[in-house]
């Protein structure tokens, strides 16, 4: 595979992903609901035009039919009246009116037979945006649903983005934490055995250091002994100085 082919299919895959993630199913669906009621407005304005068309045909039919009854009462009169020749005209009139209504008629027929159809298919497709209307907002309805349960489930499992955050903060704190706790206790470990002087005790010998401790002990105790002293039945109570 050329470098080229390797590029257009790179960049091809990448598109899809990016596609993918932008197309949301139910504006789609939306697009193809309002698509089809655009085909039906269209057929629905062709059905209206037909209808047109043969409304102006049964009109101009009538007129000639009124024009042909009235041609062959003159026709009537005229032979009536002795004017045969006048009679042959009107006759031959109404024959040419005659030959244009069976012409239209026909177109009329036509027209007629053209808008049962278009009515018929504008009903079924009426009939198939309705079903389509009401698949569409089941589908909708159902990705709806299980686009917040995957969301809840997310949150749950605590693998969406903002709990993922969360969850790491949370982790370094913890770790963060451990660290401290056991960096104290090596600290007091390392001072209990010497081999971390206390900082208190910096620039002191080890006898000083020692003395005091043991001036401290004597201490203690002897506090200890007169407590144990004044505690002890019989023993004389100190008199309240006045």
């Amino acid at each position: 595979m050329g470098l080229w082919q390797r590029f257009k299919l790179i960049f091809k895959s990448k598109a899809n992903k990016a596609l993918d993630r932008a197309e949301d199913p139910r504006e789609t669906l939306d697009y193809s609901y309002e698509k089809q009621l655009e085909l039906l407005q269209k057929v629905r304005r062709g059905v209206a035009d037909v209808a047109t068309s043969r409304k102006r045909l049964e009109l101009q039919i009538q007129g000639l039919a009124q024009q042909e009854s009235k041609l062959e009462e003159q026709a009537r009169a005229a032979l009536a009246g002795g004017r045969e020749d006048l009679a042959r005209e009107a006759l031959t009139r109404r024959s040419g009116l005659h030959q244009q209504i069976a012409d239209l008629q026909g177109q009329l027929a036509t027209l007629q037979d053209q808008e049962e159809k278009l009515t018929v298919a504008a009903q079924q497709l009426q009939s198939k945006v309705d079903a389509f209307r009401t698949k569409k907002e089941t589908i909708k309805a159902t990705y709806s649903a299980a686009e917040a349960q995957t969301k809840i489930n997310e949150a749950f499992a605590g693998i969406s983005d903002e709990l993922g955050d969360v969850g790491l903060a949370v982790q370094r704190a913890e770790d963060k934490t451990a660290q401290m706790q056991a960096r104290a206790g090596a600290i007091d470990e390392l001072v209990a055995s010497g081999a971390l002087s206390d900082v208190s005790s910096m620039g002191k010998d080890n006898i000083t250091v020692e003395l005091e401790r043991m001036a401290s002990e004597n201490d203690v105790n002897a506090q200890l002994d007169a407590m144990k002293r004044e505690l002890a039945p019989g023993a004389a109570k100190p008199e309240i100085e006045g």
